[in-house]
């Protein structure tokens, strides 16, 4: 693993420097500072990772300092190396059941070794560069295994919570339940309840002064108030025994079967891998959703250098006898919404993890078992996430996710993890291979509809369904599909040429219209080209041998208003788009129509934007059914409050999805060449007072703002708007959101927190989205910078 050396940009303000004839002048020393919500941040973190950490020892039957030596590791090395600033590593709730079997089957210096190997694993894995890779795992399984794990966990240390001691498997558990219920002890009962309710009530206390407390983490609220009621009690219970850290066990020789090790260190990398790679990703996520100013200076994660780091961290916290290694989702949660700006918060946990572990074992020596116990069952707990199962259920994937679940449950890890693996491919082979083909007669149409992915192994179906169409007939073979191989390509053209030369005659509709297969001889056919202009998508029957191409005659004569297709085009555009949408996107959408009907509009979002026929919604936010609510008027205006306009649709739209829709955002969208904006720029004071004109003086604001000296004008990724027009245009949005504050609907929801306002831009000839972001001037300018938008896992996996 090798480190990069700092680079320094050069002062653009000074003249360049001649060069010295011997060796360059040292540079000056950089000052090493802390920001203070890293301090804060780093302080959160801490009070959350240390019961975690020795309860997690304890789940797995591991020395407890093993806990604090992981949980300090992660924050300093991984902190230090890793590719994700603001990720948190430590000893993982995901790899308690791995670690758990190994100490069982081969003892713990064994287990530091194969954590050492598995550390060296993830840093080949990182210099070969194939972090990304590990992200082509099906969601299904990777919440599988997790529930899978949780499950696991939850059932070990519930033997603990009543009083008694763990079996070696769930199966050995679930036996030994009855007679752990019927010989309870009270003292661990009394302690693990709670510690359940305090750590399920302390963030549910309302009112301010509950806002202040919850400042204070649940996890250190449940064991430090279970800790105190059993000292104060004088109840008996089984504590946390530290021994000295001069017998703390380090690594050893690996001892067992080669191939049981190697498995073992495979299941290691593999667990340590995902679950921190995923981690990473979703910080990003977390992190773009925080205030702007709060994300300015996070860099995006690397995967690969975070591969790399969290190598190194295994590789020294299983050599000093440490657990193994992980991003863990609780405390990077913790820190991002702590208000974390580097890796310097990582790095000062781990700090307060060694000063913990050398200078509080009094303190931590009284915490009950128990206590412990019951939070790493709740966490457990938390790993079966109902969010997942409703994801992979809509995803038609709850089969991969049950068998992973189960796989791991009744197997171990590696296997329930390539159960599940083998179940998804079988899934997906099954998807591609089943393809629905029917036939039936309509008014003398003979209609073959295709269904699925047409490959070779429907030929067979395909060419009996083909054969039950008559000679001569009329055919219309519908493929509602994405893939289409030769096999089938050719089969379908053969019997199509076929048909035709009896005296039949075969349109082929459907999704697959792109690629043509074959060119019936009467023009009746559509005739599209694989892409065309967005106006021209509509399919067009084509009059002559040559279909038109995009900018070709045809077009112009569509667009100066030429007759030859334009009337046709304009009395008929409607009907064919509606008879596509009913043929091809109505029963993909149905269902989901289906429910939004159901259960009524729950959007998120408020959109108000212009009607510009360029701006496409749904298409620049990449949104569906229900996600938007949508208003949209000549140049994005708001009105403010109080203005006798004759017209309240724009306030009514905002009050409603404020008060009514409880939204949780507004944006704002202006956009490059705007009509509205153009047309304010050119007005003459007085005239006439057309509608227009009356409208377009919600604008005016935005015309003073922008001739005010004094007043920073908005930049465009850093660059001086292009013209007036454009300069208009971002001045606007910022306006607008100003008229939105003065709302009283919107001044209340964003009092109580629960509503952000957004400024938008979206550059039509760039087919680019800029968001506004805040300004350091105090006169709320801020620049647009370039919307970055990332396709990534949808969510944080489950606390771990």
């Amino acid at each position: 693993m090798s480190a990069c050396a700092p680079t320094h940009a050069a002062d653009p303000t000074r003249p360049p420097r001649a060069p010295e004839p011997h060796s360059p002048p040292p540079a000056p020393p950089r000052r090493f500072r802390i920001a203070g919500a890293d301090v804060s941040a780093s302080i959160a973190v801490f009070l959350i990772a240390l019961p975690l950490s020795l309860g997690i020892a304890l789940a797995t039957d591991a020395p407890l300092q093993a806990g604090l030596v992981a949980a300090a590791v992660g924050g300093l090395v991984a902190g230090r190396f890793g590719g994700s600033p603001l990720q948190v590593s430590g000893p993982a709730a995901g790899l308690t059941v791995v670690t758990a079997e190994l100490i069982h089957r081969y003892g713990w210096r064994t287990t530091c070794a194969i954590t050492v190997l598995a550390g060296i694993a993830q840093l080949g894995l990182g210099c070969l560069r194939v972090a990304r890779s590990a992200l082509a795992v099906s969601p299904a399984v990777v919440h599988g295994m997790l529930a899978g794990i949780g499950v696991t966990i939850a059932v070990a240390q519930l033997h603990i919570v009543l009083g008694g001691t763990p079996q070696s498997s769930v199966p050995a558990n679930v036996l030994a339940l009855p007679a752990q219920l019927a010989g309870l002890h009270p003292a661990a009962v009394s302690v693990s309840v709670l510690t359940l309710v305090l750590l399920l009530a302390w963030p549910r206390i309302p009112g301010r002064a509950g806002r202040a407390l919850r400042q204070v983490p649940a996890a250190l609220v449940a064991v430090g108030g279970a800790t105190a009621a059993a000292s104060l009690t004088g109840l008996r219970l089984p504590m946390v025994d530290l021994p000295s850290w001069s017998s703390h066990a380090l690594a050893g020789l690996p001892e067992g079967p080669v191939l049981g090790l190697v498995a073992a260190v495979l299941a290691v990398t593999l667990v340590c891998s995902v679950q921190s790679l995923l981690g990473a990703v979703a910080v990003d996520k977390l992190v773009a959703g925080r205030p702007p100013g709060l994300h300015a200076h996070v860099g995006r994660s690397d995967l690969d250098r975070e591969l790399l780091g969290q190598g190194a961290a295994n590789v020294v916290s299983g050599a000093l006898g440490g657990l193994p290694v992980a991003g863990v989702a609780v405390r990077t949660s913790a820190n991002v919404h702590a208000g974390a700006v580097s890796r310097n918060s990582t790095m000062l946990h781990g700090v307060f993890v060694v000063a913990a572990a050398l200078l509080m074992v009094p303190a931590l020596e009284l915490i009950p078992l128990a206590s412990l116990a019951a939070l790493v069952m709740a966490v457990g707990i938390q790993m079966v996430s109902l969010h997942h199962i409703r994801t992979v259920t809509r995803h038609r994937e709850v089969l991969v996710y049950a068998v992973t679940t189960l796989g791991v449950v009744a197997f171990g890890v590696l296997e329930g993890v390539a159960l599940g693996v083998a179940v998804a491919v079988a899934v997906a082979l099954n998807r591609l291979a089943r393809t629905r083909i029917t036939h039936e007669e309509r008014e003398g149409v003979h209609y073959v509809g295709v269904r699925g992915q047409l490959t070779f192994l429907a030929v067979p179906r395909l060419s009996r369904a083909l054969h039950l169409v008559p000679r001569g007939s009329a055919v219309v073979v519908e493929l509602d599909g994405s893939f289409m191989d030769h096999a089938a390509y050719e089969s379908l053209q053969d019997w199509q040429n076929t048909h035709v030369a009896q005296g039949g005659k075969v349109e082929i509709a459907g999704r697959r219209l792109g690629t043509r297969i074959a060119e019936p001889t009467d023009g009746s056919h559509c005739r599209c080209r694989p892409w065309t202009p967005w106006r021209n998508h509509h399919c067009e029957p084509s009059a002559g041998p040559q279909p038109a191409s995009a900018g070709g005659p045809s077009d112009d004569r569509e667009r100066t208003g030429g007759t030859t297709g334009s009337s046709r085009r304009s009395g008929h555009q409607l009907a064919r788009g509606i008879s596509a949408f009913q043929r091809n996107t109505a029963p993909l959408v149905r269902g989901e129509l289906a429910r939004l009907a159901r259960e009524g509009q729950r959007p998120s979002q408020l959109f108000l934007t212009c009607a510009d026929s360029r701006l496409v919604t749904s298409m620049i936010t990449s949104s569906g059914p229900g996600d938007l609510f949508v208003v949209r008027n000549v140049g994005n205006l708001v009105p403010p409050p109080g203005e006798e306009s004759g017209d309240d649709s724009v306030a009514a739209a905002i009050e409603y999805a404020v008060d009514v829709l409880e939204v949780r955002s507004i944006t704002v969208c202006g956009h490059s060449g705007c009509g509205a904006m153009q047309a304010l720029l050119n007005s003459e004071p007085g005239g006439a007072q057309t509608p227009l004109k009356r409208w377009l003086r919600y604008g005016l604001p935005s015309l003073k703002r922008m001739a005010t000296a004094d007043r920073p004008w908005p930049r465009l990724a850093g660059r001086a708007p292009a013209d007036a027009v454009e300069q208009l245009c971002l001045t606007n949005v910022v306006q607008q959101l100003d008229h939105l504050r003065a709302h009283d609907c919107v001044s209340r929801a964003l009092a109580a927190g629960a509503l952000e306002l957004h400024g938008m831009y979206f550059h039509v000839g760039e087919a680019r989205a800029y968001l506004l972001t805040g300004a350091d001037d105090g006169e709320g300018v801020g620049t647009a910078q370039l919307f970055d938008h990332v396709d990534e896992p949808e969510d944080l996996p489950s606390p771990a």
